[in-house]
């Protein structure tokens, strides 16, 4: 019987998602016994905006297994740079159910009172609430997402901005009327997904992550990814892009870049067959369009 040990960070959405990794091993390999190493991140010690917090959340884990201290690490793929470490490789992308965002409130976005206050630490999440209402004031506000929501009942703010995929897989009942339309808020690339990584060299682990790698969605990030690669952007930049297809046919891509006062937003989309030179080609839009002043101002 074959051991596997899996860091991952301490939170209870950490946990839950590298439960969920577990899970699908165990229904692959009924053999395989796992064990859970908890690693603190870097991010998890901040509590004010992660500028330029490229790696914070993942480095630790990332390192853990060079080390060989674990043999995978689980990721939300958002929080992943782009520039990982090549000791290391992405051996598995779970299938995602979803990669919207949601915002929890008394109040729909269009219906919010005028200056409400909304709490996010996403430049993204800033970037695109202010572009569609400007007179809303953008609250920093990280913790985890039960602290966030005490935050909110106890009338800190006005509304929380949160990914849709985190409150299922905590099981957080949310109305499906604060669900946020694309045309207002894009998601970061590879929202929803959740990323392992294992040791490049370690054929037999990548082989136990082959069985349970979503090849339709790994597609789809890989296109979302290659989008933020081609901007020189990092996971904290004001950068979306969602992609949606089937394990061979066309993928279908929007993006976005705007500054982080949603002066200036450029949209971009279209489609294409191979991932990377999709992502690529949506970026090379972008940057004809201003995008370079755009993040450059930032």
């Amino acid at each position: 019987m074959r051991r596997l040990t899996i860091g991952t960070r301490r939170s209870p959405l950490a946990r839950m998602q590298t439960e969920i990794v577990s899970d699908r091993l165990r229904e692959a390999w009924p053999s395989l016994k796992i064990i859970e190493v908890c690693i603190t991140a870097e991010g998890d010690q901040h509590s004010g905006p992660l500028r330029g917090g490229k790696g914070l959340f993942t480095s630790a884990l990332e390192e853990a297994v060079v080390l060989g201290d674990v043999d995978i690490a689980v990721h939300s793929l958002k929080d992943l740079p782009i520039d990982s470490n090549p000791r290391v490789t992405l051996g598995a992308v779970l299938d995602r159910s979803t990669a919207r965002d949601v915002l929890m409130s008394p109040w729909t976005l269009s219906a919010l009172p005028a200056g409400a206050r909304i709490g996010t630490s996403s430049l993204r999440r800033r970037a695109q609430l202010k572009a569609f209402r400007p007179d809303i004031a953008v609250v920093p506000m990280r913790g985890n997402v039960g602290t966030r929501l005490r935050k909110l009942k106890a009338g800190a703010v006005d509304g929380l901005v949160l990914a849709q995929a985190g409150l299922r897989r905590l099981g957080i009942p949310h109305e499906e009327r604060a669900l946020l339309p694309l045309s207002v808020m894009l998601p970061a690339p590879g929202q929803g997904a959740l990323a392992v990584q294992c040791r490049a060299a370690a054929d037999e682990i990548a082989a136990f992550l082959k069985a349970v790698d979503c090849p339709k969605t790994r597609r789809a990030t890989t296109a979302e990814r290659s989008f933020l690669a081609a901007l020189g952007g990092g996971c904290a930049a004001p950068v979306a892009a969602f992609a949606q297809t089937s394990t061979n046919g066309p993928i279908r891509m929007q993006g976005m870049v705007a500054s982080t006062d949603g002066s200036s937003v450029i949209r971009v989309q279209d489609e294409g067959h191979d991932p990377r030179s999709l992502g690529i080609r949506l970026a090379q839009r972008a940057l004809s369009q201003g995008a370079n002043t755009v993040l450059h101002g930032c």
